[in-house]
């Protein structure tokens, strides 16, 4: 039975770890997608408007 138990948390990790993977490597694959647009366009950022004060910014690295 602790077998079971240890195979089930090792699973479980295996799973949460599998998940992370992915949504880093979706998140990476963004941004360089994002960066090869702005290179073919010849862009220098991407501007996103403030909801609040209706004014653009470049948009932050994060976002």
């Amino acid at each position: 039975m602790p077998q079971l138990l240890l195979l089930a948390a090792v699973g479980a990790v295996a799973w949460f770890g599998y998940r992370r993977f992915i949504a880093e490597a979706e998140r990476v694959n963004a941004r360089v997608r994002d960066a090869e647009k702005e290179t073919r366009t010849g862009a220098q950022g991407t501007l996103i408007e403030d909801p609040e004060t209706g004014e653009y910014r470049l948009r932050k690295p994060d976002e």
